[in-house]
Order: C-alpha cells, then sequence, then structure tokens
C-alpha cells in the first residue's frame, strides 16, 4: 500500500527508512565543482549529429491538495530525455530536473517536435564526454488540473511544490523507473532507496524551491542536488534537519545564482546558514565537502543562467571525464 506524506511532516519520509544502509563509498561518482560556472561552448546551442531522443511519459497521480484522499484522479505528463544509444540492458543515472515559474513540463527540454536548444547542448556535452549519458526526466509541479499552469501564481506555486514528494516517490519515479532503465532493481520503495546514488533533482527558481523540498522530504530516494537562484525565503533549518542521522557524504548540494540576480541575496544568505550549519561541510574547504555556492558575475534571474546553471551541475554531478571512477562496482 502507497503511503503519504503531507508536507506539514518535515521528517516523516526520511523516517521510513531508517534502516537504509548506504551504498559503499567507492561506488559513487566523483562529484566535481568548477573553480568557476563555465560558459556553454557556442557549438552547443545547435542540434548535434548524436543526438539523444526525448519522449513523453504519461501518469497517473491525484489532485496535490486532496492527495492523501485520492478522490480526484490526474492524468499528467513528463517529457523524457533518453541519451543518444540508449541500451535496455544497461542502467543509467538518472536526473529529475524541474521547470520554473510559469513553466511546465516542455519549458526545459521542449517538445518531441521542437526540441529546446538545451536538449541541443546535453546531446553535445554527452557527445563531448563532458557528461556521462544519462536519463533527464522534466516534470511539472502544476497539479490542481491537467491543462494550466498553475505556477503562474507564486503562492499556488510555493504550496505545489511543497507537495510535490508525495506525486514524485510515489506515481512519478516508478512511472519512469519502471519503463526505463535505471539502477533501482525494481520500483518498490526499498529499491529506490538502495539506487539513491544514482539520482539527481534540480531546478532553477521555482524549480530551486521543488529541489530544496525533495531534500527535505525525499532524502532516502536522492543523493544529488542542484537548486539555482532561490529567489525567496524557506524554513531552511527544518529543510536541513531532514539529514538528520545521515553522514555528510550521503548527499551533496551544488548551489548557483548570479550577483544581477534578485535571488543573489536570498542564496547568498541560504549558503551562509549552510556553511554554519551542522548538516554541510563547505567543498572549497575539505576533500569531504557535501555542499558547493558558486556565483556568476553579473548574471541575472533568465533562460541563459538556467541554462549554464544546470550544464555545470551536471557535469559536477555526472561529469563524462570521471566515468572510469564512477562506474567503479555498477
Amino acid at each position: 500500500m502507497r503511503k503519504t506524506y503531507p508536507a506539514s511532516l518535515a521528517l516523516c519520509i526520511v523516517a521510513q527508512f531508517a534502516a537504509y544502509g548506504a551504498s559503499a563509498d567507492a561506488f559513487r561518482p566523483k562529484v566535481a565543482i568548477p573553480q568557476d560556472i563555465q560558459k556553454i561552448p557556442d557549438g552547443h546551442f545547435g542540434p548535434s549529429p548524436q543526438s539523444g531522443t526525448l519522449q513523453e511519459l504519461t501518469y497517473q497521480t491525484y489532485e496535490s491538495f486532496s492527495y492523501r484522499q485520492k478522490t480526484r484522479t490526474l492524468q499528467k505528463r513528463a517529457i523524457v530525455y533518453l541519451p543518444y544509444g540508449y541500451q535496455k540492458d544497461r542502467p543509467y543515472d538518472v536526473f529529475y530536473l524541474m521547470h520554473g515559474g510559469g513553466g511546465d513540463e516542455t519549458s526545459t527540454l521542449g517538445t518531441l517536435q521542437r526540441p529546446s536548444r538545451f536538449k541541443n547542448v546535453i546531446d553535445h556535452a554527452v557527445a563531448a564526454g563532458d557528461i556521462r549519458p544519462l536519463i533527464i526526466v522534466c516534470p511539472t509541479y502544476n497539479n490542481t488540473n491537467e491543462n494550466g499552469r498553475d505556477s503562474s501564481s507564486f503562492s499556488l506555486a510555493m504550496q505545489l511544490t511543497e507537495r510535490f514528494p508525495n506525486e514524485l516517490l510515489n506515481d512519478l519515479i516508478p512511472a519512469v523507473e519502471g519503463r526505463y532503465r535505471t539502477f533501482a532493481a525494481t520500483t518498490r520503495r526499498q529499491d529506490v532507496t538502495a539506487s539513491r546514488d544514482h539520482r539527481g533533482f534540480g531546478g532553477f527558481s521555482m524549480g530551486s524551491v521543488a529541489t530544496w523540498r525533495t531534500f527535505q522530504y525525499a532524502l532516502d530516494a536522492f543523493r544529488y542536488f542542484l537548486p539555482m537562484s532561490c529567489g525567496t525565503t524557506l524554513n531552511d533549518e527544518q529543510i536541513f534537519a531532514a539529514a538528520s542521522g545521515r553522514r555528510p557524504q550521503d548527499y551533496f548540494i551544488f548551489v548557483m545564482t548570479g550577483t544581477n540576480d534578485f535571488a543573489y541575496t536570498y542564496d547568498q544568505s541560504r549558503a551562509q546558514r549552510m556553511g554554519a550549519s551542522r548538516f554541510f561541510i563547505d567543498a572549497d574547504r575539505s576533500a569531504n565537502g557535501n555542499f558547493a555556492y558558486r556565483v556568476k558575475q553579473g548574471y541575472s534571474h533568465n533562460g541563459t543562467a538556467a541554462m549554464e546553471y544546470t550544464y555545470n551541475g551536471m557535469k559536477a554531478f555526472w561529469g563524462g571525464k570521471d566515468a572510469a571512477a564512477g562506474e567503479k562496482g555498477r
């Protein structure tokens, strides 16, 4: 029977799997944080001869505010990226990538008919060996109906992102990882937990809020987190406390923003709180660090920043040139 995790219960998801034993550290891919945020090469924006595939994945879930009662069923869609040469007989890491406010599941990678420029960027980065071949899932937290863009309302989007982990854990991950080959042996919760070292979540703007809520409520299912330009206050201490009882090396958070971004002051303050928290170790100060913070000079809150930060985050977490170390024991 599925279990529901209300947004008000900050630690309940973590508590569900206290018996989880972390994978051996030697089996984990090496995180390689750049000294500075790197620009996407100009040649990456056009189509690549080694083009990955976009697919539509439809799945059943429930309306967000009545999720526990399961009185209103919704059919939702996610856009899934499969790397060039995808093979069903080998497992892939998987990155769940959330859009920002006013967007939907097509905002980041586009549609099957009209792929985005960022989809081309990923194709080129994989072909160049800068990012290992992986699966990318672009969902939406829009969840009060099947057609609208709830995220155009800031207050509603804030509520939906906090409730999204119910859908993520119970419906989306089973739909994705039951169809595509990942490191999860099955879609049972214990197997999703056992494969968390091969799963990440990220997002820009309101997508970064969803990322922090995923850390808060779904840390058992994810190891890598990429919150980019989070331009709002959150209950940071409660979110950080989701890591209670875990080793610092069990998770890694890479925060990025720009000096001209309205989110800069929020992220700057949050990074300072992370540095003072017992749950985080600054990767710039220790080889055993589990969080990094980078700022791009002159960048504001726009699509260029979102693409560049995501590109850098994916290279850091799933760098192709570090694949030999990361593939050990897989």
